[in-house]
């Protein structure tokens, strides 16, 4: 039968049954009402030839019944369809025992007894199924139309998506709305209601794993501790709720009105909140405020978690310390290089062509005599806090105050294509920063005494660079015949000049406004050395 057979069936459903129970309420009238039919009376010796031919359609409606259950079994094996065409094997036979009407009253007793047998065999293959699938539902599901396949699986997968819904958003699968949709009975509901709960809290548990995993990734060097703290915490509340933390602060760790005070690392239970003790070296720093989970799991990973914040607390704290000591200390990038790798701190270096920018302040000898100390190091502060930025924002890199004297080196450690060119410009640079200093200065002072003028040597040649000391204290520096000669020219420059040697000019190229000073008798040099006063660089 066809979809469109099918519909037109369904629509006169109510006509078929009130025709079909018409006909069975006239078939036993005509069986037992006396003298009203032949069928009525006792049996004859031979059949009744008309009631033998109304007999032969409901064989043939049988047998053909029986052949198309055995096609929809082949596409569709199952054990019910087997007992549907055994079922109508049955009744054709209890036709066939009608029809002779030889023993009227053993083949009514045969015709029943077939007929009840048939649909006693249905019934218990429908009750084998049902024992083997534990639920109703889909019993008839093998005699059904493609089409009505179709439309019940389209209801399972609707209420399947509803369960995989339930589950990803971790709510309560609602087992007995789904049930019905399943027809499972109250033994299956409660396993489904339990495999849900179980698989909200594997979601839980993988959400915080990975919250977990999230707060270590995040514990990174350079990450400020605010900055730690609120990201950590974002990524936090998605897994555990309602988190809080809160640092020590006079003495005293709290979370609103709510006062912690730990005894060891054991946690503390205050209605529905659990708090962990957050520690540094050792010592108290804060505290993490987690509600209270469902599992002993729960409890574990929210340990767990105060720990890894503890970790990442104390790291950013002592990368803050470092950071302070490195970069006050030394230049950014040496202090960037020795934390990405210590190992570069071991003693020696390699040989590789630099620029070094010498400069010292003219004068300052004179200054120092005429002036109280504090008057000194308040004039080295000044010129050192105006000239270094105009170095490092050149990516130079300062390895030596030497009094009044500086020395950096640029294309090392951190390389640097045009490094003659940086050099130069940060000598032009550090020149107009002191001169604004010197100006600044000339009107607030009320004496005579003159502040110092810085001088300025650079010079482009291969030096030693590495770490030169001792294995108890070294320092990053560079030697060679370079560094010596940007020393000598730092020495014959007038203050508030910039002379270069003959390499860094070169590699300046013809847009360096220079005035040439000739060749130079420099100290510690058998050669004559070319040098040039610079006076602009676009």
């Amino acid at each position: 039968m066809g979809e469109a057979a099918a519909k037109s069936v369904l629509g006169a459903q109510h006509f078929i049954r009130g025709a079909l129970a018409g006909v069975m309420v006239l078939w036993g009238v005509t069986s037992l009402v006396p003298g009203l039919t032949p069928l009525s009376e006792p049996p004859v010796v031979t059949p009744i030839g008309w009631l033998v031919w109304a007999s032969i359609p409901g064989l043939l409606l049988y047998g053909a019944a029986s052949v198309l259950m055995f096609r929809l079994h082949r596409r569709r094996p199952s054990a019910m369809l087997i007992s549907l065409i055994t079922a109508y094997a049955l009744l054709a036979e209890s036709m066939v025992a009608g029809m002779s009407q030889l023993n009227w009253h053993l083949s009514w007793w045969e015709w029943h007894l077939l007929l009840t047998f048939a649909f006693v065999f249905v019934a218990y293959s429908a009750y084998l199924q049902f024992r083997r699938e534990g639920a109703s539902g889909g019993l008839f599901d093998s005699v059904a139309l493609a089409a009505t396949v179709r439309r019940i699986q389209q209801d399972y997968d609707k209420a399947l998506e509803e369960l995989v819904e339930h589950v990803r958003r971790g709510e309560p699968l609602a087992a007995a709305r789904l049930a019905g949709k399943f027809r499972l009975n109250e033994g299956q509901a409660a396993v489904l209601d339990r495999a849900g709960e179980a698989l909200v809290n594997e979601r839980e548990l993988s959400e915080r794993l990975a919250a977990l995993v999230s707060v270590s990734a995040q514990t990174r060097v350079g990450l400020p501790e605010q900055e730690l703290l609120a990201s950590s915490l974002e990524r936090v509340r998605q897994a555990y709720g309602d988190v809080k933390i809160g640092l020590v602060a006079d003495g005293s760790t709290q979370i609103g009105s709510r006062d912690y005070r730990f005894d060891g690392d054991a946690p503390i239970r205050r209605d529905h909140l659990l708090a962990f003790p957050l520690t540094v070296k050792g010592r108290l720093a804060g505290v993490l405020e987690v509600p209270i989970g469902r599992t002993s799991q729960d409890e574990a990973l929210a340990a767990t978690l105060a720990g890894q914040l503890s970790i990442s607390l104390e790291n950013a704290r002592l990368y803050q310390e470092l950071h302070t000591l490195f970069h006050q200390y030394m230049s950014p990038d040496v202090a960037h290089a020795l934390l990405a790798d210590p190992g570069q701190a071991a003693l020696g270096g390699e040989v590789k062509e630099l620029s070094a920018l010498f400069a010292d302040l003219k004068g300052f000898t004179t200054f120092s005599e005429k002036v109280a100390p504090g008057e000194i190091v308040e004039m080295l502060n000044r010129y050192h806090t105006a000239a270094v930025p105009c170095i490092l924002n050149n990516g130079g890199t300062i390895v030596q105050f030497v009094g009044d004297a500086l020395l950096a080196l640029f294309n090392a450690p951190a390389l640097q294509a045009d490094h003659a060119r940086a050099a130069c410009r940060a000598a032009l640079d550090m020149q107009r920063a002191a001169a604004e200093v010197a100006e600044e200065m000339a009107w607030k002072r009320v004496d005579d005494v003159e502040w110092p003028t810085f001088r300025v040597g650079v010079n482009t040649g291969p030096a030693l660079v590495g770490n030169i000391g001792s294995p108890e204290l070294r320092g990053f520096n560079a030697m060679g015949d370079c560094v010596n000669v940007a020393a000598r020219l730092q020495g014959v420059a007038e203050p508030g000049t910039v002379v270069i040697g003959e390499t860094t000019y070169r590699q300046l190229g013809r847009d360096a406004t220079v005035r040439s000073l000739g060749r130079l008798n420099l100290k510690g040099k058998e050669e004559l050395v070319a040098a040039y006063v610079l006076t602009d660089l676009p």
